[in-house]
């Protein structure tokens, strides 16, 4: 690629200097970008925030990362069962403007830990594993702020569980490693442990296909969990099943350790009396994988994809082939609407030295194409990423890509694949320049807008081709925690143009309801983009209050 074309690129925002872009390696559908050619731990958890920086973390009982604590800091905690005093950092935040990250001090052990946003921004980080099984980890938004913990702010012991932000602002915390119950943070009162049988009759004997259940608000308030093969419906007030949905073709499991992974579709109509819900969920491992693994035989992960209307009286499986297996993939919603499946392996399942064959290729899922011609193969990137890999979308379009650890401790040498420190961009199609005179430019509101409830929403854009009224969406989408393969709280609201006005000179005017309620869009920081012919502006934030 050019330099006058790396200039056009736009792939970063528009403050970023140029001395902060890494190379591009050019590809047919897609581009990668490596970004740090180490940041000197493994990424097993990844959270966006909204000023634009990326909270990533990792274990703590690695060992020694190669990222030094600043100031001569260490942490000494005498339950800790590797190193004991520990002068290197195991989290950091990641600044996407500057390319650049600073190291985090987190006291407990976060592995394998859940988490959620809450509605004022702080990125609130449930359980883990040992010393952090019961505690609160909280960090803030801001330019030099740390994590602060609370011990004891659970009520039960929370290792593999999935979290859920509310209506109301509070998190769900549902299952964990032989933990059939859910929970409140804040808690709700003082037992705070409801018992979910649900958990228990999909807990498979030695393999456990009910950890990191993904998880979805559903748009009549209730939650809808899968684990294993099946699913149900929680009126999570009540502690009442109020709907069961019917097994998953073919009867595997796709949820830890057989690790498909799974998004709710974009919500639309939000105006309408009934708004429709529907569940993707794709890749995972046969029945059995994880005994055979362990045992030194790989079987083929599973090669299909799941899609079901969970609002349906009668809802059924709708199964869709991808054009490869895989399993521990991570499944990432685009600002268009579309679904970049991306990460893992074709063979094996999750767990240490359980994964080979990784896939280089992400697959990019077209939500509104008809059936048999949803899946793309897209441009392969050269790093493998393996088990405790992960994936996030940027405001800029971008997704961040980074992490892979698939055996104990920070190994480089000796395995078949090394401890992971790089981190990478994959920029889908809509942000080649050829597209750049389709793409809009929001120019008001401002980023960080306050929005309400139910509000008529006026936003200025411009375009330097000629619009295409009918073409033209504005959608919202709550920044996920990624860790395992599932991104928890990702949701994507599609605000129709109710009115398109040209203003002049390359300048136009789109009016949209912004969602109506809680239900459908729990109070937070959204990203939003003007879509222009599947094209996506850069976003930007707005808070839902």
């Amino acid at each position: 690629m050019s330099s006058l074309l790396l200039l056009l690129a736009p792939l970063l925002f528009h403050l970023l200097l140029l001395s902060t872009i890494p190379s591009l390696t050019e590809a047919g559908s897609g581009q990668w970008q490596l970004l740090q050619n180490s940041i000197g731990i493994t990424a097993m958890h990844m959270q966006l925030l909204h000023h634009d920086r990326v909270v990533i973390f990792d274990r703590t009982d690695f060992g020694l990362s190669n990222l030094t604590l600043p100031n001569g800091r260490c942490r000494q905690n005498p339950k800790e069962l590797v190193v004991k005093t520990d002068c290197t950092a195991h989290a950091l935040e990641y600044d996407v403007v500057s390319n650049s990250f600073r190291p985090l001090f987190v006291h407990t052990n976060v592995w394998c830990s859940s988490g959620s946003v809450s509605p004022d921004g702080r990125l609130i980080q449930t359980g883990g594993f040992n010393d952090g099984d019961r505690t609160v980890r909280m960090i803030s938004p801001c330019p030099d702020c740390d994590w602060e913990e609370v011990g004891g702010g659970l009520a039960e012991r929370r290792w593999y569980s999935t979290n859920h932000i509310l209506p109301d602002g509070r998190q769900m915390i549902i299952g964990g490693r032989r933990t059939f119950n859910y929970e409140f943070y804040p808690k709700a009162d003082a037992k705070n442990s409801y018992s979910l049988p649900f958990l228990v009759q999909t807990n498979d004997a030695g393999t456990e296909n009910n950890l990191y259940p993904f998880v979805f608000l559903n748009v009549d308030g209730n939650m809808f969990i899968f684990a294993n093969n099946r699913a149900i419906l929680l009126d999570f007030d009540r502690n009442k099943v109020v709907r069961s949905y019917p097994q998953i073709p073919g009867g595997d499991p796709r949820s830890y350790p057989s690790t498909g992974s799974a998004v709710l579709l974009p919500l639309k109509n939000l105006q309408a009396k009934t708004v429709e819900a529907e569940v993707l969920i794709c890749g995972g491992a046969p029945r059995g994988s994880y005994e055979q693994a362990i045992k030194g035989k790989f079987l083929p992960a599973l090669n299909t994809c799941a899609r079901i209307k969970i609002t349906d009286p009668n809802p059924e499986w709708v199964m869709e082939t991808m054009p490869g297996s895989r399993v521990m993939n991570d499944m990432v919603l685009l600002p268009n609407g579309n679904v970049l499946i991306i990460n893992g392996a074709a063979s094996g399942t999750a767990g240490w030295e359980a994964g080979r064959n990784p896939v280089l290729n992400p697959f990019l899922y077209k939500t509104n194409s008809p059936v048999g011609s949803r899946l793309e193969l897209q441009n392969p990137s050269n790093i493998p990423r393996m088990y405790h890999s992960t994936a996030v979308l940027l405001r800029d379009g971008r997704v961040l890509v980074a992490g892979s650890n698939p055996h104990v401790y920070y190994n480089f040498t000796n395995v078949l694949f090394p401890t992971e420190f790089r981190l990478e961009a994959f920029s889908p199609s809509y942000l080649e320049p050829g597209f750049s005179n389709v793409r809009p430019t929001i120019v008001s509101p401002p980023s960080q807008a306050k929005l309400k409830y139910g509000q008529k929403l006026k936003l200025r854009f411009q375009v330097t081709t000629t619009l295409v009224q009918n073409m033209v969406t504005v959608t919202m989408l709550l920044p996920p925690f990624n860790t395992h393969s599932f991104s928890m709280n990702q949701r994507m609201l599609v605000l129709e143009a109710s009115k398109v006005t040209n203003l002049g000179r390359s300048a136009y005017e789109v009016e949209v309801n912004t969602p109506p309620s809680a239900i459908l869009a729990p109070p937070g920081y959204y990203m939003l983009f003007v879509v222009h012919q599947e094209i996506p502006s850069n976003g930007i934030w707005v808070q839902l209050i």
